[in-house]
């Protein structure tokens, strides 16, 4: 039982993954696009086919830490080149906010699913959607590059404090896989505390199921 749990785990994370990123990567490519930037269609990535922004180390993340029981992992990010807009700070927030956006609206729209009744897997898979649409909202949120997060701080800071968060930015991955591999627990507490919160209103005004299901939460 316990294998085919890790491999139900492991299944379904996956395939909602690729509907969470993709919605994720999209939604900052068409909001960029309508902000004035074609960088992202003119490379290819104002696409929902998934395969255009898988990343390697990102979908790594996700196959080890499912294993746990917390499937995190990151996409290809969309490229965005803000000499485009119009308002170069103002439209950069909106950009970079539109993916978690997308992630915080699809947990809501799926957690109201549940007032009609489904087979135990097919709600399985939807609890994981929900979930990983949460989780991954509320990573990437964290101000460390090259999550969105870290691409609105910029647009809260004075011009003179700029070039010294810019020259942060290359230490963003390394702080990023120590977060992951050596400090799991602080990183969980910072995801999924407020991430059960978020939950409850998703499931608002249903009873909130266990967060992340039966999947080894």
């Amino acid at each position: 039982m316990q294998l085919a749990s890790i491999i139900i785990n492991l299944v379904f994370s996956m395939a909602a993954f690729l509907v969470v990123i993709t919605v994720h990567e999209y939604s900052h490519g068409r909001v960029a696009y309508m902000l004035g930037d074609p960088t992202a269609k003119q490379q290819g990535r104002l696409s929902l086919n998934p395969l255009k922004h898988l990343d390697p180390l990102g979908t790594l993340m996700l196959i080890i830490t499912a294993f746990y029981g917390r499937g995190i992992g990151w996409a290809r990010p969309v490229p965005i080149n803000p000499y485009h807009f119009k308002n170069p700070r103002r439209d950069m927030v909106l950009t970079s906010l539109a993916g978690p956006a997308s992630n915080f609206l699809m947990a809501f729209v799926f957690a109201k699913l549940f007032f009609f009744s489904m087979p135990d897997l097919l709600r399985l898979f939807i609890m994981v959607v929900i979930y990983l649409n949460i989780a991954i909202g509320i990573f990437n949120l964290l101000p460390i590059p090259p999550l969105d997060g870290s691409k609105i701080i910029p647009a809260l800071l004075p011009d003179s404090m700029q070039r010294s968060w810019f020259r942060f930015e290359q230490y963003g991955m390394a702080i990023l896989l120590v977060l992951v591999f050596l400090l799991p627990g602080l990183l969980g507490t910072i995801i999924f505390t407020p991430a059960g919160f978020v939950s409850q209103l998703a499931y608002w005004p249903l009873s909130v199921p266990t967060f992340m299901g039966t999947v080894n939460s």
